[in-house]
């Protein structure tokens, strides 16, 4: 039961929870990245090249069943996917910094010019009232 309670503390932690939430919403946000290469930025990739599509790209090493196909087309889509995604998560997270960095700096308000201590004051009126 030791074993259960601890693997149930470390799950629920607030560091699991967030990591969760993190891969949950990045695999989102691949799919929508994968799209925008896939439909948009690659056909003008291609339009520009002479209408290469860049997923069929192949090279076929043997022939018959024993032959090896290496797709090196889809490694180039998959490091544009990639590069675009680090891209947009430097992005973020700099936007981030920038926001984190901006609640951390105090204000730097002029400080009001200080007045006379509580001792000093009790002292001022101590004296007035020796003189009178």
């Amino acid at each position: 039961m030791g074993f259960i309670k601890e693997f149930k503390e470390f799950a629920m932690k607030g560091n699991v929870m967030d990591m969760a939430v993190g891969v949950i919403i990045g695999a989102a946000f691949g799919k929508i990245v994968s799209s925008l290469v896939d439909d948009v930025l690659m056909p003008l990739v291609g339009m520009i090249t002479g209408n290469v599509d860049f997923t069929g790209l192949a090279f076929q090493i043997g022939e018959g069943e024993e032959a090896a196909v290496l797709k090196y087309g889809n490694f180039i889509q998959n490091t544009v996917d990639f590069i675009i995604v680090a891209f947009c998560i430097f992005l973020m997270l700099k936007g981030i910094n920038k926001l984190n960095r901006k609640k951390e700096e105090p204000a730097s308000e002029p400080e009001a010019p200080k007045g006379p201590t509580q001792e000093e004051l009790l002292a001022e009126i101590r004296d007035l009232l020796k003189q009178k």
